[in-house]
């Protein structure tokens, strides 16, 4: 069964502790928390204090997604904040290696995420020593779009290259997730779904995620 990590840029910010507390009473695995800076990606969304708040109401983990440049200048601090799992994306890397290893010496898991138009083969030299790949299924910078389905055929060929490498990434798919994709997603190799609009601008987003995760 794969994993369900919410996505809390579709919340409600102005009751987000009521937000958080949902997720901790649904069958939801992670919290996915989204941290842009309006230079990477073209919008702004949340920081370190707001990861310390979610992560004083959080009774899962906190899966945080840096699409910021430069990231290495905050990862010590995002895991201070909380963060069990920090992803930083391939683009804004140009020493991806060296990143990953200050995320793991901190004592988190360390992540990839690659945008729609980055190959997959780009990874190989490092899937090794990568905890987990979001495979954007959008552009990143905006809730609320809708899926790529070349993201299917770049699943099934990061999983082939996972198990060539004989390493132990986790495959997370960051992006228009719902109802009618999210099986085909796990049969070609999805270990982590995550969703936001769809959770949360639902009628009631706990019997959403029970549903997901079925």
């Amino acid at each position: 069964m794969a994993l369900l990590a919410p996505s809390i840029l579709a919340a409600d910010f102005a009751n987000l502790e009521k937000e958080v507390t949902m997720i901790n009473q649904s069958q939801a695995d992670w919290i996915h928390i989204d941290v842009m800076d309006g230079v990477f990606v073209p919008n702004i969304s949340l920081g370190v204090p707001v990861t310390e708040a979610i992560n004083r109401h959080a009774k899962k983990p906190l899966d945080v997604h840096l699409m910021i440049v430069q990231p290495e200048r905050y990862v010590e601090a995002f895991r201070k904040a909380g963060a069990e799992i920090i992803s930083v994306h391939y683009e804004a890397c140009p020493h991806l290696h060296r990143t990953l290893q200050q995320i793991k010496s901190l004592g988190a898991k360390a992540g990839v995420a690659i945008n729609p138009h980055t190959p997959v083969h780009l990874l190989a030299d490092v899937i090794a020593d990568i905890d987990l790949v979001c495979l954007m299924s959008v552009n990143p910078g905006f809730g609320g779009q809708k899926f790529i389905p070349h993201t299917f055929a770049k699943t099934r060929e990061l999983r082939k290259l996972i198990q060539d490498r004989h390493a132990h990434a986790l495959i997370e798919i960051d992006g228009g997730v719902n109802q009618e994709n999210a099986r085909d997603l796990i049969d070609a190799g999805a270990d982590v779904l995550v969703a936001g609009n769809f959770v949360f601008s639902s009628a009631n987003p706990i019997d959403t995620i029970a549903r997901l995760k079925q």
